[in-house]
């Protein structure tokens, strides 16, 4: 299995992550290209990203050793239509989305090898946590060979297929989950007298190390929680969990529904 050339099929967020990652090692392969349907998108990519190759169609990145399928789940059935009959025989599939199965790919791409990976934003430094599933094709020397490609972007680890639309609830959606809530921190902390430079340290030292306690201090859950008394907020935690379940597991229940 060679890994020598990249295509995206997408030129979305998700794209520009991996693209960074790889800008930010200095990792270069002979091409990578890039087809989107929104020429906008491409002109910005190019201007980010130099080196790589825009095309006006998905036949070229449907030549590359790798094709990576950075598209939504409604898009997914119809990509695979539009390069079926234009993919190489060596190639690799590497799908982003959750929801579309390797035995739903596998009716359209019959023969070739299809790698299913659930990505973390946080590859975008390098640090992401992005667990993948191979089909039954893949020997153990093709599986580490991608995985020693794909470990630029962070953890890169193998799961089984059902799981990974649960690691996109808990993992990969999870920063949208409380991104917001730190912003409004730092806008709280405006309010308190504290500098920006004071505020960023806090609140990076505090997030950071109260993890750790959390989940590596051997107490559970609730003697950690129970370390701080006050909970301004704490006459609040019902309604939020209920508002995290409802969202949560139906959106999980609806991307589990694999067609």
């Amino acid at each position: 299995m060679k890994i020598n050339t990249l295509g995206f099929i997408g030129g979305g967020r998700i794209t520009r992550i991996f693209l960074q990652a790889f800008n930010n090692k200095s990792i270069e392969f002979n091409s990578v290209v890039v087809y989107d349907t929104n020429l906008n998108v491409l002109k910005t990519l190019s201007k980010q990203f130099p080196n790589i190759v825009t095309a006006e169609s998905v036949i070229e990145p449907s030549m590359q050793d790798v094709i990576i399928l950075a598209v939504h789940p409604p898009a997914m059935m119809e990509t695979l239509n539009n390069i079926k009959d234009k993919v190489n025989e060596e190639c690799v599939i590497l799908s982003l989305a959750p929801k579309i199965s390797i035995d739903k790919m596998r009716e359209i791409l019959p023969q070739k090898k299809i790698v299913r990976m659930i990505p973390n934003a946080t590859s975008f430094i390098n640090m992401g946590y992005n667990p993948l599933s191979f089909d039954s094709s893949f020997t153990n020397e093709d599986k580490e060979k991608f995985i020693n490609t794909f470990n630029i972007l962070g953890r890169t680890f193998v799961v089984e297929e059902y799981k990974l639309e649960g690691y996109a609830i808990i993992s990969a959606m999870l920063p949208t989950y409380f991104w917001f809530q730190w912003e409004k921190m730092e806008d709280i902390a405006k309010k308190t007298l504290l500098t920006n430079e004071e505020t960023k340290d806090a609140l990076y030292n505090t997030l950071k190390y109260c993890n750790e306690l959390f989940y590596r201090s051997g107490y559970d859950h609730q003697e950690v929680m129970d370390l701080i008394p006050v909970k301004p907020i704490g006459e609040n935690e019902n309604e939020i969990n209920s508002l995290y379940e409802s969202k949560l597991i139906g959106l999980y229940e609806k991307i589990r529904s694999i067609n």
